[in-house]
């Protein structure tokens, strides 16, 4: 996913453009309302950031162009801003933003959003209904599985890990986009708590868990799910 970044302060658009890559996102970095406009109708963007203040063009500008314009009126918008006040927030949502968020803002909070903005305009990648790893039958509409008739518990937030592995089938995913993806800003957990949770993953539905063929540690990275 490619994400459009125009913030005129270059501490917080650099970490903004961090967490996105530590996503295993790109980003586009920008200080320029005007740049960032003419960026995002000459190039694919999935979802743009905006700050509110932005030298040549206002996030609010930026925004009003943006969903008037057949070619960009899809890509979803977030607003970030310093200036906190209601009206504000009202312009910026009436002008079509999909969410608004204030300075100073958690990064995690941020990811959070951006998460939440996908899955409502449905440009986030689907999991399929049901899958089957190896000779485990998993139905996550149901939240259930099973190894030919003997059913396999698992809790709520073993599913969603689960589910977040076979979303990446492939790729190396962090502990930290694990922390981000599946617990979100609301919750602090370590990194132990996410090796925790893998251990009891691969007691599940590897075959011996102990040389696991589908959940595999990518030293130094973090974990790849192979289907």
């Amino acid at each position: 996913m490619h994400v459009l970044v125009a913030e005129d302060d270059r501490d917080i658009g650099e970490l903004i453009s961090r967490y996105i890559q530590k996503n295993g996102w790109t980003a586009h970095l920008t200080p320029s309302g005007t740049d960032a406009l003419a960026y995002a109708r000459q190039q694919p963007v999935d979802l743009a950031i905006l700050d509110l203040m932005l030298p040549g063009m206002t996030g609010l500008e930026i925004c009003r162009a943006l969903r008037s314009d057949a070619r960009t009126a899809a890509i979803p918008i977030i607003m970030v801003t310093a200036k906190a006040e209601e009206s504000d927030r009202i312009v910026g949502l009436e002008l079509g933003a999909d969410d608004y968020l204030a300075k100073p803002c958690n990064p995690r909070e941020l990811l959070a959003r951006v998460r939440a903005v996908l899955r409502r305009t449905g440009q986030q990648k689907p999991t399929a209904d049901a899958i089957k790893i190896g000779d485990i039958e998993i139905d996550f509409k149901l939240h259930q599985a099973r190894r030919g008739k003997a059913r396999i518990e698992f809790t709520a937030r073993e599913f969603d890990l689960l589910r977040y592995f076979v979303q990446h089938t492939g790729q190396v995913v962090t502990r930290e986009q694990i922390l981000n993806e599946v617990w979100g800003y609301e919750e602090f957990p370590t990194t132990r708590t996410i090796d925790n949770f893998v251990a009891k993953l691969r007691q599940k539905i590897e075959k011996s868990p102990h040389a696991p063929e589908h959940i595999l540690t990518i030293h130094g990275s973090g974990y790849k799910f192979v289907g």
